[in-house]
C-alpha cells in the first residue's frame, strides 16, 4: 500500500467563453457584447492570476453552434485572445485548444511559438481532432475524415510541429515527407524562455490516449468517477513509460463542471435556476450528442436499453467523443437509472466531465480526495457562469486549498512548464519509473 499523496495540486480554468451552461449570458453583470469586449478577457486573465492558477484554457471553434442551445455559439480565435490577455498578466499559463484536423502544422507552429515567446514562456497547446460535419463544411468538405485518419494525421501533425519548434532552437531546416504532410523549411521565430509551448491532449479514444502517452505533458481528461479516474491515470502514465518517457512527464487534469454556493442548498438552487433559464431540451441534447443516440426517443421511465449502452458498432464512424461516451456509459451501468432519473441527475453532473454542485469547502474536499488518492494531478475547472464562478474559485476555494498545504500562496515559477514541473510526483507508481 502506497503512502497518501502530498504536495501541490495543478489548477486550470477552462474558459468556455461565458460559462458552461447556456444561460450564462443572462448574468446582469454581462453586456450583450461581453464575449467580444477586450476588458472581459483582461478581467478573466487577471482573476485567474490573482488566484495563482496554473493556466487558463480557451478552445478554437471552427463552426457555429446552435444559438438556442449553445451559450458559446460565437468564439474568438484563442491565440489572438490570449496574446491580448498576455499583455495584461505576467504569470498565468495560456493554453490554446487547436485542432490538428483543420490547421496547417507550419502556420500553427509559428503562431503558437510566437505566443509563447511574447508571453514569456506561458503558452500551451491542447491537441484535439475535430468532429462534426459543420466544421468540415467551413473548409469545403462534406464531413470530417474517419476517426483513425484523424488521429493518424494528428500524430504526424504533432511530429512536424515539434520538429519545427526544434528548428527554431537549432536553426536547422526540417525535411519531412509523410502520409499527410510534405515540408521543407524552418521557423524563424526564436525559442521562448521555456523552449517551446507545453503540449496537452484532450481525447479519450485508445489512439488519443496513445498520443497523450507519446507526446503530452498534460491531459485534459473526462472522468465521472474516482475509480475510473484512477484507472485512466495509471493507463496514461504507463503509455508514457512505454514511449520511453517517465510517468511524471505527463500530468492528468480532468474537467470539473461547477455550481458553487455558500450552502449546498444555495448551490443547487443556483444550478436549477441557470438550467431553467436555458432551453428545456439542454440535458437531452447533450446526452444524445455524447452517446450517439437520440435520447428524446427513449421511454423516460425505463432504464437505458442495452443496445444504447453497447459500444458503437464501428468506433471509426462514431462522431462523438469516445472518452465522454465511455465515462457516461460507466456511470449509467453503475447505478442503472431510468432515462428520466439520469436526465435529472445531469443537471448536477454535466457531460462527459464530472459535475460538482456544493460549497467551496466541499469542492476543496473533493479536490483533495481525488488528488491524494492518485486519481488526478489537478483539475481543469469549468464554472457554470464564469464571471462570478471564477471569483468564488479565486477568493474562496484557493484559500482553502492553501490552508491544507495543497496550493501555493504566490507564483514561485514563471513559465507554464515550470508550473507543471513544480507539481507533486505521481503517487505510488515507483514501478513505472524508467531505469537509471
Amino acid at each position: 500500500m502506497s503512502e497518501p499523496r502530498t504536495g501541490h495540486v495543478l489548477l486550470g480554468v477552462n474558459v468556455l467563453v461565458l460559462g458552461y451552461l447556456p444561460a450564462a449570458w443572462q448574468s446582469p453583470r454581462l453586456g450583450p457584447d461581453a464575449f467580444v469586449a477586450p476588458d472581459y478577457w483582461r478581467t478573466i486573465g487577471r482573476l485567474a492570476e490573482r488566484g495563482t492558477l496554473d493556466a487558463v484554457f480557451l478552445a478554437d471553434g471552427p463552426a457555429l453552434g446552435d444559438p438556442s442551445y449553445d451559450a458559446n455559439a460565437g468564439r474568438l480565435e484563442p491565440t489572438v485572445t490570449w496574446a491580448h490577455v498576455a499583455a495584461a498578466t505576467r504569470d498565468v499559463g495560456l493554453v490554446v485548444t487547436a485542432s490538428t484536423t483543420f490547421n496547417d502544422p507550419f502556420e500553427l507552429a509559428e503562431r503558437l511559438l510566437t505566443l509563447d515567446l511574447l508571453s514569456g514562456g506561458r503558452a500551451g497547446w491542447n491537441i484535439v481532432t475535430t468532429r462534426g460535419a459543420a466544421a468540415a463544411r467551413n473548409f469545403g468538405l462534406p464531413d470530417v475524415p474517419g476517426r483513425d485518419d484523424r488521429y493518424d494525421r494528428a500524430e504526424e501533425f504533432v511530429e512536424v510541429v515539434l520538429a519545427l519548434w526544434e528548428s527554431a532552437r537549432t536553426g536547422e531546416a526540417v525535411d519531412h515527407h509523410g502520409r499527410f504532410f510534405d515540408l521543407a523549411g524552418r521557423l524563424r521565430v526564436p525559442p521562448s524562455p521555456q523552449g517551446r509551448p507545453v503540449l496537452l491532449q484532450a481525447g479519450g479514444s485508445p489512439k488519443g490516449r496513445r498520443l497523450a502517452g507519446r507526446f503530452a505533458e498534460g491531459v485534459f481528461a473526462a472522468e465521472l468517477t474516482k475509480e475510473g479516474a484512477v484507472e485512466h491515470y495509471r493507463q496514461v502514465k504507463r503509455n508514457a513509460v512505454a514511449s520511453g518517457r517517465h510517468s511524471d512527464d505527463v500530468r492528468i487534469l480532468p474537467g470539473l463542471l461547477l455550481s458553487l454556493g455558500s450552502t449546498e442548498e444555495e448551490a443547487r438552487r443556483r444550478s436549477d435556476e441557470l438550467h431553467d433559464l436555458g432551453p428545456a431540451s439542454y440535458s437531452a441534447q447533450w446526452l444524445s450528442q455524447a452517446i450517439g443516440f437520440d435520447a428524446s426517443t427513449l421511454p423516460l421511465d425505463e432504464p437505458f436499453p442495452e443496445e444504447v449502452l453497447a459500444a458503437p458498432a464501428d468506433p471509426r464512424t462514431f462522431t462523438g467523443s469516445l472518452g465522454f461516451r465511455e465515462s457516461i456509459v460507466k456511470q449509467i451501468r453503475r447505478t442503472n437509472p431510468t432515462v428520466r432519473e439520469y436526465l435529472r441527475q445531469t443537471r448536477y453532473t454535466g457531460s462527459g466531465h464530472a459535475g460538482f454542485v456544493g460549497t467551496p469547502e466541499q469542492l476543496a474536499d473533493h479536490i483533495e480526495d481525488w488528488f491524494r488518492s492518485g486519481a488526478v494531478d489537478g483539475f481543469n475547472l469549468q464554472p457554470d457562469r464564469l464571471v462570478d464562478g471564477l471569483e468564488v474559485i479565486v477568493d474562496e476555494v484557493v484559500p482553502l486549498l492553501r490552508k491544507r498545504g495543497l496550493y501555493r500562496h504566490e507564483y514561485d515559477t514563471r513559465t507554464l512548464r515550470e508550473h507543471f514541473a513544480a507539481a507533486s510526483p505521481t503517487p505510488g507508481l515507483p514501478e513505472l519509473a524508467l531505469p537509471a
